[in-house]
């Protein structure tokens, strides 16, 4: 699963060692059953063909304890024993990317936090026993603790962790130091949701990862099961968390996931908005949309929000005519059998079964397969 990362805009403070180029290809190192198969040691060998591919940041699953063994119900934040292998594993799989210049992205998750012994209500909300030994005033108080209210909405089941308090950002931002210590660079913010951005900028600027991305993923509109053409609304509430972020952060791009997965079955008309741009995050800050088809949710084995697998395909031709994030995109045609687009005034690129190729000499096909085809300069 490839995700195509991009760059900071000029003019923006950054608190980041690095100020990265809109080239970036971030791969998701992982799916909902690699925990099954001994993923660390299966993972370092695949490392020089992800360098081979042009992967810059590779993104690792959560590598700490959990309850889980997906790894997203984390308990002993300081152990890297998990499902996927044992810390001396993992640190052979780091070291090998380092070898090979591909940034691991830590997958953090830090909107929740299996307790390990009863406390308040008797419910499991304390963390005795393990190093960041909480008490119940860490835990949310609408999640059965004696913490502030959430400042995001709430993940159901487990103890939600309580942002508000000093002692727990503290005790966050020394545990992301010390990720970035073991070495992990990037960060992945799982369930950004549940939790003010706010604290998401406290915790980049405490540990200066170098490229960091949410997952703000919440509704798209809809009638019914009919998906509304305009949605600004939602991808308005990713460029609010990206702003809250004090915008060190990206953000995955669920606006034009979920409309290009509408588009595709017949529908392109959807790929431009009413202002002719792109009708994701991408077509108002493409600088912080980090763009995907699937992720473990909405793909993989749970399949929550599957894109179909049959539109799914790989051009290289974008490296070779260095397309970035801030490559302009000129959409020419958004019909329902057709779209087309120039991107960067190098590339141009049609979609659907309706017949178009750009006009002038200078563009020749580049490749071409079933209802797609990509021109060059």
């Amino acid at each position: 699963m490839g995700f195509h990362g991009n760059d900071h805009d000029d003019g923006v403070q950054q608190t980041q060692t690095v100020i990265n180029n809109g080239r970036e290809i971030i791969l998701q190192a992982f799916n909902w059953e690699s925990c099954k198969h001994d993923w660390w040691r299966n993972l370092e060998k695949k490392v020089p063909d992800m360098a081979k591919s042009g992967i810059t940041s590779a993104w690792l699953p959560p590598a700490t304890d959990s309850y889980s063994s997906e790894g997203y119900l984390p308990q002993n934040l300081y152990s890297l024993h998990s499902k996927y292998g044992s810390d001396s594993l993992l640190k052979a799989l780091l070291n090998k990317m380092k070898q090979y210049n591909i940034r691991p992205m830590a997958d953090i998750v830090i909107n929740h936090r299996v307790g390990t012994t009863k406390g308040h209500g008797g419910r499991y909300n304390r963390y005795d026993g393990v190093p960041l030994s909480w008490n119940e005033r860490a835990v949310t108080s609408c999640t059965g603790g004696l913490g502030n209210p959430s400042t995001g909405d709430n993940f159901h089941g487990v103890p939600n962790i309580d942002h508000t308090q000093g002692f727990v950002r503290k005790d966050i931002i020394g545990w992301l130091k010390w990720l970035r210590t073991v070495g992990f660079q990037d960060f992945r913010f799982d369930f950004a949701r549940g939790y003010s951005a706010k604290y998401v900028k406290e915790y980049i600027e405490g540990a200066k990862p170098i490229f960091s991305v949410g997952e703000y993923w919440d509704s798209c509109s809809y009638n019914g099961s009919y998906l509304q053409y305009n949605q600004d609304s939602h991808r308005q509430r990713i460029i609010n968390w990206l702003d809250a972020t004090g915008q060190l952060s990206t953000a995955f791009d669920f606006t034009t996931k979920g409309i290009l997965q509408e588009a595709v079955k017949g529908q392109l008309w959807r790929l431009r908005d009413a202002q002719g741009k792109p009708p994701g995050v991408m077509g108002w800050w493409p600088s912080r949309a980090v763009t995907f088809l699937d992720n473990h949710d909405t793909g993989s084995t749970q399949r929550h929000w599957p894109f179909p697998s049959d539109h799914v395909m790989e051009i290289y031709v974008r490296k070779q005519q260095d397309i970035t994030s801030r490559s302009s995109i000129r959409i020419l045609e958004a019909q329902a059998n057709l779209y087309a687009a120039i991107i960067g005034e190098k590339l141009c690129m049609k979609i659907g079964s309706g017949s178009w190729c750009p006009k002038g000499p200078e563009w020749k096909l580049a490749v071409h397969g079933h209802q797609y085809a990509v021109w060059h300069k």
